[in-house]
């Protein structure tokens, strides 16, 4: 049977400063970011099972990405832990809103490492995530490969 990828695609909005920086993002801001996420393996040969044919079941995939990313990073704002923004962040939070505080500079290229993470582990094991992309802004995305990361 051949290896097959399917690939599902999702949306959410999203906040971050990013603390350091010498540019515009270091203020808060926000994208409206787009999830692409690419997992392979072989279809189902099991003439008996409800999913035959199927790598994954898609709303399988979906549970497990909106549950780890979507679900937690919507309307959140995102800030490195380490951020003097802390005060900010906690008045956020103080408020009401949602804060994510994380041990990384939420730039889309360390969340889309943690967002590998994340899913990899969520995963049943004859499925692999094969790649994952980004998109904060029509012309920017960062791609996490599992080939570049063996």
């Amino acid at each position: 049977m051949s290896f097959i990828r399917i690939t599902k695609q999702f949306s959410f909005e999203t906040g971050h400063a990013l603390y350091g920086y010498d540019g515009m993002c270091k203020n808060v801001h926000g994208h409206s970011y787009k999830l692409s996420v690419t997992v392979i393996g072989k279809p189902i040969s099991d003439t008996k099972n409800v999913k035959y044919g199927m790598v994954i079941d898609f709303s399988d995939l979906k549970k497990i990405v909106k549950e780890e990313i979507v679900n937690v990073f919507d309307h959140a704002t995102v800030f490195n832990k380490n951020t003097p923004h802390i005060e900010l962040a906690k008045e956020l939070e103080y408020r009401g809103h949602n804060v994510l505080l994380v041990d990384y500079q939420p730039t889309s290229e360390m969340m889309v490492i943690d967002f590998a993470k994340k899913i990899k582990k969520r995963l049943p094991e004859h499925i692999e995530l094969y790649s994952l992309k980004l998109q904060e802004t029509d012309s920017s995305f960062a791609e996490w490969y599992a080939y570049d990361n063996i």
